[in-house]
């Protein structure tokens, strides 16, 4: 039994051992990549900050997005009911206290009942192309990033290759590991520019087909409004 208790107290303290290791080595592996990136030179600072700012506006834009294109699979069945019953109140109250691109439009289609139906698409769509026009805002950011990005990693990289050059037309010293060395170190900041805009033209195409989801949705609403106010009501 002593045996056993000394058996499994060798065995934790291998094991924290082990867990110790795995953390010195994830930490040094780290602070390696922090000063690889640095050696990029000074424009892996705005590298660093359009990172920033395409990860904060991809989030920003999502949740909003999101946020504006929900909608509750029975909204439209019960507004449905409240028009045919001929409780417009009720509808609009529904639609006013529903925060979503689509309730929105439909509570304009609403506010236009009893006006001819070209009358009632045209002020729907308008109100459509409004809520888009959110959806959309500050994308064009992401897609400014994702064609900056790389420009500015291979700006980085012609900064560094001028300097190594210049510095071995003045000094008259090279040899094939300084080269090298020299050429390694500056391909980062071309390496980030490309990531970057990889990342950001990622984040913009998949925010646009969100939109496009939400798009259909307003459109399917529309044309399940228009049809509603085409029944006989009860």
């Amino acid at each position: 039994m002593n045996l056993f208790f000394l058996q499994v107290i060798i065995d934790s303290a291998q094991i924290k051992d082990s867990l110790a290791r795995v953390a010195m080595l994830a930490a040094q592996q780290k602070q390696d990549l922090l000063d690889i990136l640095m050696k990029g030179g000074p424009l892996m600072i705005p590298l660093a900050l359009l990172f920033v700012i395409a990860i904060f506006v991809f989030f920003e834009r999502l949740i909003t997005i999101k946020k504006m294109s929900k909608l509750d699979d029975n909204f439209m069945a019960i507004i449905r009911d409240h028009i045919i019953s001929g409780n417009i109140s009720a509808a609009r109250s529904l639609t006013k206290n529903t925060p979503t691109a689509v309730a929105q439009m439909i509570d304009k289609g609403i506010q236009r009942v009893g006006k001819p139906i070209e009358a009632i698409e045209r002020s729907m769509e308008n109100v459509g192309k409004l809520e888009l026009y959110k959806m959309e805002r500050n994308l064009a950011i992401l897609s400014g990033i994702a064609y900056l990005g790389p420009l500015f990693g291979f700006l980085g990289t012609i900064f560094g290759m001028f300097q190594l050059f210049y510095s071995i037309a003045s000094t008259g010293e090279y040899s094939i590991s300084n080269i090298a060395g020299g050429i390694y170190v500056k391909m980062i900041s071309s390496a980030s520019g490309l990531i970057i805009g990889i990342v950001a033209y990622i984040g913009y195409r998949y925010l646009n087909s969100q939109i496009d989801k939400a798009t259909h949705k307003m459109e399917a609403a529309s044309a399940d409004f228009i049809d509603i106010l085409q029944e006989p009501t009860r």
